[in-house]
């Protein structure tokens, strides 16, 4: 692990405003979505945040869960400065360790480019896609 980062769950220290900008304004999965929407998302999720050892908050996920047999991942992202330092592989390996998410029968994410970062944590391509259906809004 890195000593200059730490991982935490603790929703208090989350940096909305910046977690807001990054979704609404640079991710290419929540464009526009409100400030509204992601504050309801961020208190009906178990969250995580990347943060600096001077607690400065640069990545984020959370995760939809029964807590008894499943999970979806979503909002993943670290700052653009702080790309390339192992920090994603940091959040995933904390969010598969979680006590809470042990045990559990199905994980899901979405994602268009970090297909490599997830598969080194189990996630393959869908198992039997003829069995399963989504409805968009």
């Amino acid at each position: 692990m890195n000593e200059n980062f730490y991982i935490s769950t603790d929703k208090s220290q989350l940096d909305k405003d910046l977690i807001i900008d990054f979704l609404s304004n640079h991710s290419y999965w929540a464009q526009g979505r409100s400030r509204q929407t992601i504050e309801k998302s961020i208190a009906n999720s178990l969250c995580f945040g990347v943060f600096t050892s001077q607690n400065k908050q640069v990545g984020f996920c959370r995760v939809i869960t029964d807590y008894a047999v499943f999970a979806w991942l979503l909002d993943v992202f670290i700052l653009k400065d702080f790309r390339g330092k192992g920090l994603g592989k940091m959040l995933m390996t904390e969010v598969m360790a979680h006590k809470d998410l042990q045990g559990l029968k199905r994980w899901g994410l979405g994602t268009r480019d970090a297909h490599g970062l997830y598969e080194k944590y189990g996630f393959t391509p869908l198992s039997k896609p003829e069995v399963m259906m989504e409805r968009v809004q």
